[in-house]
């Protein structure tokens, strides 16, 4: 396919390929004219892997390129997940990511967690458009207790890597929503992402900057989302290729107006991203003109579940993660729901272990925390782990039926009103509740008590002195986020271990094979 004087070869690898292919791309080779062209670039990339290092080692055995990038999000958690952090960095280095934008789940963390992060990364983190307040500025307080670093230290706005004897610019972008996104914004309220106006002015400073010293093939690494990499794309001159993330996109091959975008001059610029949680992950195939534009092109996607682990790479990570433990059994586990509004029946069961296990009333958990699912065959802590990845401790409180309602409600209306449905709506065990989804509203709830009958909660006038035992994260309890806090820190009991932990306990006290189909929890009517 030849458009605007550009050969597209589309192809989409992995997904009917036998599990003992050993190599996911079989791209043809890539058509030559050399009097035309003059370098050809294979660029391997991720991004949005959210410490999925099961997945990790998996694209270690397919992965490859001239040079790795990633789109950012490779990691995920706060400062408790220190060794998700570190088997993060080192599939970076085993991968040989040579660049990764900045994502908003790389500042999860606090900045002298993320720095310790960084200095064990082999590449580079790249962010044009954040700023910090100078730390000469801030209190010692504030040094002190959210471990601030100086982030111009290990995160650049661009860096040049030489590739085959060319020298190729990287420019990176962190997403301009970052502060609105942080999963704890008091550690970074010295910071801020400019606006998406602003941020293209830098992009295209950096772009004329890289171009006086002789750079044609400039890449911009980006956690700004598929909508504003097309408008960056659109108003530039001199990008390339974006190398996305952070809308979870799963871009196949390379179609005008969704991935070939034309610049203001107006050269091709692909976008990719490969959908996330590290189910995919691509390989782009370029061929470039004496002047740096892009001639021809193939996106590929290869489907991660179709390769194994490497048993020298499952070493490695077992060595900082520790050794899985079988627990038992899955027979049956559906599909993943398809959206953050759908009934998640892998989160509602994680919400029975935690409320068995904590003999609670009621479990819950955010939809949108659940990073993967339940599969069919044996299962291992390290599966579960992947599934709840945040080290937040369990947290038990005496919360009241009034602060319940009110935040299902909250929950409910933000869910159906955000970009993504996120945060997405609350997985329970305990609880059933209706949901109006024309008016976005909560318009029922009932209380199932532990002999299994229901009793109704009157949600226009929920009583304060009714009181529920709750079980959830330490997150969704008392730092509350996009949800309501159920109850303050200081008057719920937190304890030393997660909820990946109840679950594989709970696994292991029904001692039988599993069946994940916990449904009928959230009810939809209009």
């Amino acid at each position: 396919m030849n458009i605007q004087g550009i050969t597209i070869t589309n192809n989409t690898y992995g997904k009917t390929a036998p599990k003992t292919l050993a190599v996911p791309f079989k791209s043809g080779q890539l058509e030559r004219t050399p009097e035309k062209d003059s370098f050809e670039l294979k660029i391997g990339y991720v991004n949005d892997l959210h410490g999925q290092t099961n997945n990790m080692m998996r694209i270690l055995s397919g992965i490859k390129g001239d040079i790795i990038l990633s789109g950012g999000d490779n990691d995920i958690g706060d400062e408790k997940n220190r060794a998700v952090h570190d088997a993060t960095v080192k599939f970076l280095n085993l991968a040989g990511v040579k660049a990764t934008a900045l994502g908003n789940h790389e500042m999860d963390t606090k900045q002298g967690d993320l720095k310790e992060t960084a200095d064990k990364f082999n590449g580079n983190i790249l962010a044009i458009n954040i700023e910090q307040k100078p730390l000469e500025h801030q209190t010692q307080e504030e040094l002190e207790n959210y471990n601030k670093a100086d982030i111009k230290e290990f995160i650049k706005p661009s860096a040049i890597i030489e590739v085959k004897g060319q020298k190729i610019g990287l420019i990176g972008t962190t997403p301009v929503d970052l502060t609105e996104r942080a999963t704890h914004p008091d550690y970074h309220k010295d910071c801020k992402a400019h606006d998406l106006e602003k941020t293209t002015e830098l992009i295209q400073d950096e772009i004329n900057t890289l171009k006086e010293q002789g750079i044609n093939k400039i890449i911009l690494l980006s956690h700004l989302g598929i909508a504003r990499d097309k408008e960056v794309a659109q108003n530039t001159q001199g990008i390339d290729v974006i190398i996305g993330g952070h809308t979870h996109e799963l871009l196949e091959g390379i179609k005008e107006g969704e991935n070939l975008i034309y610049s203001k001059n107006g050269e091709p610029v692909i976008i990719t991203e490969a959908g996330k949680d590290g189910k995919h992950f691509g390989e782009l195939n370029l061929t470039f003109d004496k002047n740096g534009v892009i001639t021809k092109a193939q996106n590929n996607l290869g489907n991660t579940a179709l390769y194994h682990r490497n048993l020298v790479h499952q070493f490695l990570f077992n060595d900082i993660l520790g050794t899985p433990e079988r627990v038992g059994y899955i027979e049956y586990a559906p599909p993943a729901p398809k959206s953050l509004l759908d009934e998640n029946p892998h989160a509602n069961f994680m919400c029975d272990a935690m409320k068995y296990e904590m003999d609670a009333d009621i479990g819950i958990w955010n939809n949108n925390a659940t990073r993967n699912y339940f599969k069919k065959g044996n299962i291992d802590s390290s599966d579960i782990k992947e599934i709840a990845p945040f080290a937040d401790n369990i947290s038990v409180a005496e919360v009241s039926e009034k602060t319940l309602v009110n935040a299902f409600k909250k929950a409910t209306e933000i869910s159906y009103n955000s970009i993504g449905n996120k945060p997405g709506l609350l997985a329970v065990s305990g609880l059933n509740y209706t949901v109006s989804p024309s008016k976005k509203t909560l318009v029922g709830m009932n209380f199932i008590d532990r002999n299994g009958k229901e009793h109704p909660i009157d949600i226009n006038n929920p009583r304060e002195d009714k009181k529920y035992k709750v079980v959830a994260d330490s997150f969704i309890m008392s730092w509350g986020a996009d949800y309501d806090v159920l109850s303050p820190k200081e008057e719920a009991t937190e304890y030393p271990f997660n909820k990946a932990y109840l679950t594989c306990e709970y696994i292991k006290h029904l001692n039988k094979p599993i069946l994940i189909n916990q449904t009928g929890r959230i009810k939809y009517t209009d």
